[in-house]
């Protein structure tokens, strides 16, 4: 297509041509918001993992193939007669301006702190707004929302991975000031919900058992949030660890001539210390 359009406006074409019901692309024509969904998360992920591999082509890449995911969603909100993409770009738009006064309007802030509560405050407008708007169209209670308030966790996605979302919730409650002075009191809540782990574990009660682990992992993500650490980069981190180091532990059995499967406790855990050694 080089009949003068910008690249993003041939995106929306071809995207068009693909959902066309007639001419279009099977595969496409049949997708939902649902079903895309799933692979507007991948493309996410795969952004992130360019960045981290500093790879900037392949960044360039996956920036498409998300850019992709916006498109498509877009296109089938206009086919519903919901918004186009258009009003995706007309929303961000409002949406940064509104939230920099100090840049496209009058406002001054004298420091870095007044400049975030001003931010937050934007963000709290625009999630009262939205419970406002889902009241309206599904009625008051309909999705739990009281009819006068708006909950301090409004807006933290359903979706998001659970060591996130878990650390959202938590800065959302200590911004009304439910949360712990400081991190002793939190290694302490640990302690006392692996102790319920040790008591779920020893009733052979499968269902308690998940409810405590998953207590110990929020609390977990509570001392991270106190200590200034993102839990899920700090996970993304361990995992990485393992990795590097389980495949070195494979690499010298393979040069010891043994497999792993073969090896007891003992033998593993030397390679394992031999592995930590190398990094």
């Amino acid at each position: 297509m080089s009949d003068g359009t910008t690249p993003l406006e041939q995106l929306r074409a071809i995207m068009a041509r693909l959902r066309d019901p007639d001419s279009g692309c099977d595969w496409d024509v049949a997708q939902t918001f649902a079903t895309v969904a799933p692979f507007t998360i991948e493309e996410a992920y795969e952004v992130a993992d360019a960045i981290g591999r500093e790879d900037l082509d392949d960044l360039c890449d996956e920036l498409g193939d998300l850019l992709l995911q916006v498109v498509f969603h877009a296109r089938m909100a206009e086919e519903a007669g919901a918004f186009d993409f258009d009003d995706v770009a007309r929303s961000i738009v409002a949406k940064l301006i509104r939230r920099h006064p100090h840049v496209f309007g009058d406002a001054t802030f004298d420091t870095d702190e007044a400049r975030r509560e001003a931010w937050e405050r934007a963000k709290a407008d625009e999630r009262a707004a939205k419970a406002r708007r889902r009241r309206e169209r599904d009625g008051p209670g309909a999705s739990g929302d009281a009819a006068t308030s708006v909950s301090a966790l409004e807006g933290v996605a359903l979706n998001l991975p659970a060591l996130v979302r878990a650390d959202k919730l938590q800065r959302r409650a200590a911004r009304v000031g439910f949360d712990w002075p400081d991190a002793a009191p939190v290694r302490a809540k640990i302690d006392e919900e692996l102790a319920e782990v040790a008591e779920a574990a020893a009733a052979a009660d499968a269902d308690a058992l998940e409810d405590e682990l998953g207590d110990v992992l929020f609390s977990a993500v509570n001392l991270a949030r106190h200590h200034g650490v993102d839990p899920e980069r700090a996970l993304g981190r361990a995992n990485a660890k393992f990795e590097r180091r389980f495949r070195r532990v494979e690499s010298l059995a393979t040069v010891d001539g043994a497999a792993l499967d073969t090896l007891d406790l003992s033998a593993l855990g030397a390679l394992w210390e031999r592995a930590k050694r190398d990094g």
